[in-house]
């Protein structure tokens, strides 16, 4: 829409490039282009505001297929207006001088002559294909046979109008159909699914009847080792205890060796200290018997002396004295005078 703005009963008019204005005063053209901007009486001007631009028309219409089957077709047409003046000479592209507004629809009158002209050959050719060859090929035969009908209208380049581009969206069945249509699919997609869960679960079974296998064999292989490890620490045991046997042998015959030989030199040294003391007491007793009597009485009494116990007075009656001086003073038997 035009940018109008009020001036002292003058109005001044600003359009966009992508708007096409006609201008006219008192019948007469007075401004034809785009992106205009000039000064104008609204009592005197009849203005037209045609867009130029690129405009997306989107469009959903029903159809039945072959098969008296109802879908659903989704479509996008691509148009411009190359003909201004043929667009204003047909179509009420009229604005309001004093606000800009278009007067009547003239974008609704062109959506309604192409999705009208669109539907017409979109129900050709759904009417004589099948709900599953519509569903395969349906969107680029639909697309081309469209394409081609609106570029073979004749309302349109009377118009000013071009079709620049079409595109068919989708086409889909009613609601039941489709989850009909879509069941052995679903059905197939989860057999496959199944099977590679079943495959999945047979790998799985397999993988752990293996490892179950490994530590089986892993098992019996400790336990023969361990097998080994016994008979080894038994010969160990036994060769150790024969060892040691033979040593204790070795070391009893050392020890009775040495033993022998420690009684038989003990022995020696009894007899030679007993032969010492042997003939120790025979010169001893050979010197007491060649030693006179009354000596031998000294003796005694000296040993006899150091073997008693302390004494500290001693009280001779005279009868003692004088039988033992008595004595003394006596000559032994045998002894020469």
């Amino acid at each position: 829409m035009a940018d109008i703005t009020r001036r002292f009963g003058w109005r001044h008019l600003r359009s966009a490039p992508t708007a096409h204005i006609r201008h006219h005063k008192r019948g007469r053209l007075a401004h034809d282009g785009a992106g205009l901007s000039f000064w104008y009486r609204s009592l005197s001007a009849a203005l037209c505001e045609v867009p130029v631009n690129d405009r997306e028309l989107a469009m959903a219409f029903h159809a039945r297929t072959s098969d008296f089957q109802d879908v659903t077709v989704q479509a996008t047409v691509t148009y411009r207006i190359s003909d201004p003046a043929e667009a204003a000479a047909r179509l009420d592209f009229s604005v309001d001088p004093d606000t800009g507004a278009w007067r009547g629809a003239p974008l609704e009158q062109i959506a309604t002559l192409l999705t009208e002209t669109a539907q017409q050959h979109t129900l050709d050719v759904l009417a004589r294909t099948p709900l599953a060859g519509a569903l395969v090929d349906g969107v680029a035969a639909v697309r081309e046979r469209v394409a081609a009908g609106l570029a073979a209208e004749p309302r349109l380049p009377a118009t000013g109008i071009d079709v620049v581009a079409v595109r068919v969206v989708a086409i889909r069945p009613e609601a039941e159909v489709e989850r009909a249509l879509r069941t052995p699919a679903r059905e197939q997609i989860q057999q496959e699914a199944d099977r590679a869960t079943y495959e999945r679960r047979a790998v799985a079974v397999e993988r752990e009847r293996t490892i179950a296998e490994n530590e089986l064999a892993s098992r019996i292989e400790l336990a023969r080792r361990e097998e080994q490890l016994v008979e080894q620490r038994g010969t160990n045991a036994r060769r150790e205890a024969e060892e040691g046997a033979a040593a204790d042998g070795v070391r009893a015959e050392a020890e009775a060796a040495r033993t022998v030989r420690l009684a038989g030199a003990e022995a020696e040294a009894a007899r030679e200290v007993g032969a010492a003391r042997a003939e120790a007491q025979a010169a001893w007793l050979r010197a007491h018997g060649e030693v006179e009597a009354a000596t031998l009485h000294a003796l005694a009494a000296t040993r006899l002396a150091e073997n008693l116990p302390h004494i500290d007075s001693l009280t001779l009656s005279p009868d003692v004295l004088t039988g033992l001086l008595g004595k003394l003073g006596r000559p032994a038997p045998g002894a020469r005078a």
